[in-house]
């Protein structure tokens, strides 16, 4: 990836329930050094959504600004997160050590060179199908079909947690879910406004710690957050899928 002419500010955006026990590694997995190499000045902002184990505290300590979110939900921890970014590019991840926080480079290099405004991440491969389980990635795999149905959306990846995007997509599209719904929602807002969307496969890691979702109940939920939003838009015709994007390598 090219130096950027002149520093710009990348926001990392982590929403984060009980995970001080895994904070620490994720923290030490964003390669600031190398953003600021490449001309990135990074802000690591962690949204602690209620939680009772310290998370906030140890987050400040290990150097991030925190954002307070009370008010549990995972939509409701991304909107407080986006609502305080200082960033003109915006990423994210969870705090459970599942995403690879230090393939930012590489997938900024993809961002910005391609001239894109929203980038996702694809988890399900087979590589990925010990860390996501069986059943999880069928799961996931079905949500992600319907919803290409459902809303002519290119991802294949519909409920990834990780991704990049100008700070602008996020003014403009009309996001409502304060649940695990809002992975999809963003994506498909972005989509449906016209921003110029791409997604690149990534690793996926097992999770640190016990898992949060509940899987029937996100499922029912999610398949509802489609319905509505697929009647807020009308039935228009089914959009052509998008081409994966090879991640390749930096610099």
């Amino acid at each position: 990836m090219g130096a950027v002419a002149m520093a710009e500010t990348l926001s990392i955006i982590i929403p984060a329930l009980n995970e001080r026990h895994n904070l620490d590694a994720v923290m030490r997995a964003i390669p600031v050094a190398r953003l600021g190499r490449h001309g990135w000045d990074t802000e690591v902002v962690v949204v602690d959504n209620g939680s009772t184990d310290g998370t906030g505290e140890l987050a400040r300590r290990l150097g991030a600004r925190v954002v307070d979110q009370p008010r549990r939900g995972y939509g409701n921890a991304y909107r407080a997160g986006l609502d305080s970014v200082a960033g003109g590019l915006i990423a994210t991840g969870d705090a459970d050590r599942t995403y690879p926080f230090e393939a930012l480079p590489e997938l900024l290099r993809v961002l910005v060179d391609g001239g894109h405004d929203f980038l996702s991440t694809n988890r399900l491969q087979l590589k990925n199908l010990r860390a996501l389980g069986p059943s999880h990635m069928l799961a996931n795999l079905a949500l992600s079909a319907v919803s290409r149905m459902v809303m002519g959306s290119p991802f294949r990846d519909s409920q990834s947690g990780m991704w990049l995007f100008r700070r602008r997509v996020w003014q403009a599209v009309d996001v409502r879910s304060d649940g695990m719904a809002f992975s999809q929602e963003l994506k498909h807002e972005a989509f449906l406004k016209g921003f110029r969307c791409a997604e690149v496969p990534i690793e996926y890691r097992k999770r640190g710690g016990d898992a949060k979702l509940d899987a029937v109940r996100d499922a029912v939920r999610n398949l509802r957050q489609l319905g509505d939003h697929r009647v807020r838009y009308g039935f228009g015709p089914i959009q052509p899928a998008l081409p994966e994007l090879p991640l390749g390598r930096s610099a």
